[in-house]
């Protein structure tokens, strides 16, 4: 099932991101995790690729698996990083034969330990090329990234949105938000992107905050800000996990109620593999999303 007709078909949407692990064990433990899901009836889950591709094989096993065993919709993400056209091709061609029908077209963030995107020899540089190619010759339904506070690597705003709506025109069906935690940014950013003429449903990122130091290294990498107001109250319990959780989990439930009152299109939960408080917040909000 195409994740845009459900869109179309005015449904608002809940997903998940996960992250395959290394190892086999870690593989059977996440694939379990995801199982346990299926009660609650998400939208589709989505599997990443781990650095500079480092887990394509695993990414394209896990999503046949989740659609074909577990029975939720999957989407695999798919990057340029560290890939050839040709390579890039290969995983394609496999999820094709696997019967995946949604895929997620990212560049890609540099590999660990380099500061700026290099393209391989024989890939793509940007997104929009590897969202082209995928269009031209998969009848996939794809999915792109946008930054309601902007892409860190962007000059400007307006530059920001013109590599947009590049990308979106090269053939995206929809787009789903960098993590963000002050809704007015994403309402601002949702209206400059139908104003632009970025005409495809755009789905909000949140990310539940679990750990004060894991979210401040986040947010710096992405370019993301946590509002003052949260920050100090995350940073007045910083030594008690339980505690930084509960405020978390309480913000990111209210962001999504205020979001759906908006009429956003869809919410994609990046779950960092713990899938408790975004299981708890879905089942809060789970009775305003149709």
């Amino acid at each position: 099932m195409k994740i845009v007709d459900l869109l179309k078909a005015g449904k608002r949407t809940v997903s998940f991101e996960f992250f395959p692990p290394k190892d086999d064990i870690g593989f059977w433990d996440l694939y379990r995790t995801i199982e346990s899901l299926r009660p609650l009836g998400p939208s589709y889950v989505s599997v990443t690729y781990g650095a500079g591709g480092s887990t394509r094989r695993k990414t394209v096993d896990l999503v046949k698996r989740i659609k074909s065993d577990i029975g939720i919709e999957s989407m695999a993400h798919l990057t340029c990083v560290g890939a050839t056209r040709e390579e890039l091709q290969g995983v394609l061609d496999d999820l094709l034969r696997g019967g995946m029908d949604n895929v997620l077209a990212l560049r890609g963030d540099p590999p660990a330990g380099e500061q700026t995107f290099v393209k391989t020899p024989g890939g793509f540089g940007f997104a929009n090329e590897l969202v082209s190619f995928v269009r031209e010759r998969y009848p996939f339904c794809i999915a792109a990234a946008c930054y309601p506070e902007g892409h860190p690597e962007a000059p400007s705003p307006a530059a920001d949105l013109d590599n947009l709506k590049r990308k979106v025109d090269s053939g995206v069906d929809f787009l789903i938000t960098q993590l963000f935690f002050d809704n007015a940014d994403f309402l601002a950013f949702r209206e400059r992107a139908v104003a632009g003429g970025i005409g495809v449903p755009i789905l909000a990122g949140i990310m539940p905050i679990l750990s004060v130091k894991q979210i401040k290294r986040f947010t710096q990498m992405c370019g993301a800000k946590i509002p003052p107001g949260l920050l100090a109250k995350i940073e007045a319990v910083e030594d008690d996990p339980e505690a930084v959780r509960q405020v978390g989990m309480y913000h990111s439930a209210r962001q999504c109620e205020a979001l759906i009152a908006e009429g956003v299109a869809g919410i994609h939960f990046y779950t960092l593999n713990r899938s408790t408080a975004t299981r708890a917040i879905f089942q809060q909000i789970r009775g305003r999303v149709t």
